[in-house]
């Protein structure tokens, strides 16, 4: 009897295993892992995000347009793990100084305006809500509308004299924040 109960504990484990191993690799399909770095002059401005795509969905709108991202809720700035950004020193974000490290960074979208913040809590699971007690600074991204949409979320960025411009992308939104090293 206590051999019949073992193996079917140990073939339940086996298939929960097997399923959650499933579902996160359904996901790193559907949002491949993506990253961005520049290094201008001193400064390297690395990001690690994962890469969703539209797929004739609507991206940013209201919950009654049924979008996927509604204004005034948290994202994560992509899918899967939260997204990361690391400064190899201390920086001007969009004007607010910011110590060197690593952060999570999330945005809270708006039609016009994204509040971008950066939080202490690192190696998380996007979907979850950050403690907002570890946010270091929040800062306000006027929305940029782009004329061709782009499919597949992504990150880049580009030097402007000794400014990282990064820019956020997805649908027919472009985001753009500043960034100077200190």
């Amino acid at each position: 009897m206590k051999k019949k109960i073992l193996i079917s504990v140990a073939v339940v484990i086996l298939l929960l295993v097997g399923a959650l191993i499933y579902l996160n690799n359904r996901n790193r399909t559907l949002s491949p892992p993506g990253s961005a770095q520049l290094a201008n002059g001193s400064l390297t401005v690395s990001i690690q995000y994962s890469r969703p795509s539209v797929r004739n969905r609507v991206i940013f709108g209201t919950k009654e347009e049924g979008a996927l991202q509604p204004y005034g809720e948290y994202w994560r700035l992509g899918a899967n793990e939260a997204t990361e950004i690391t400064f190899n020193r201390g920086v001007s974000f969009n004007g607010s100084e910011v110590a060197g490290g690593t952060y999570r960074i999330y945005a809270i979208p708006g039609p016009d305006v994204f509040e971008i913040a950066l939080n202490t809590e690192l190696g998380v699971w996007g979907v979850f809500k950050p403690d907002h007690e570890k946010d270091i600074l929040k800062t306000n991204i006027s929305v940029q509308k782009l004329s061709t949409p782009v499919e597949q979320y992504t990150v880049r960025m580009e030097a402007a004299g000794d400014t990282t411009n990064v820019f956020f992308e997805w649908e027919k939104v472009r985001l753009m924040v500043p960034i100077v090293g200190k």
